[in-house]
């Protein structure tokens, strides 16, 4: 079937209630540079590989917004080497909040977001 909507993830929102720390703790995830001088409200976008983006949505100036996290992993960054990605976000203080599983063919691990969101380092 013919439709208008392509197979791709263009972006990716992430609700935050403090986009400074957001931005930083995701430059600091993926390993970027960022000038929380240019990050300014409602939204700021953090490049992610090929067509994606990550964009952290703090909503308009003056608001909070109540942020409820999902109990389970939103999406996923992927990792060749696990234990490599594992030790990374340990030793820049991210909260490791369920340790390195491993099959045959995937590992994965999930960390906490400032704001409880979970996200989940793969590989596979």
């Amino acid at each position: 079937m013919k439709t208008p909507i392509q197979n791709r993830i263009h972006t990716i929102f992430i609700h935050v209630r403090d986009l400074k720390a957001s931005a930083h703790w995701y430059a600091d995830l993926l390993g970027q540079e960022v000038d929380l001088d240019d990050v300014i409200r409602p939204v700021h976008t953090i490049p992610v590989a090929d067509y994606t983006s990550l964009t952290l949505d703090a909503g308009p100036e003056g608001e909070q917004k109540d942020i409820v996290p999902a109990r389970f992993p939103i999406f996923n960054f992927h990792a060749d080497d696990i234990h490599e990605a594992h030790g990374y976000v340990e030793g820049i203080g991210i909260e490791v909040v369920q340790p390195i599983t491993s099959f045959d063919d995937f590992s994965f691990f999930t960390v906490k977001d400032p704001d409880g969101h979970l996200i989940m380092i793969c590989t596979g």
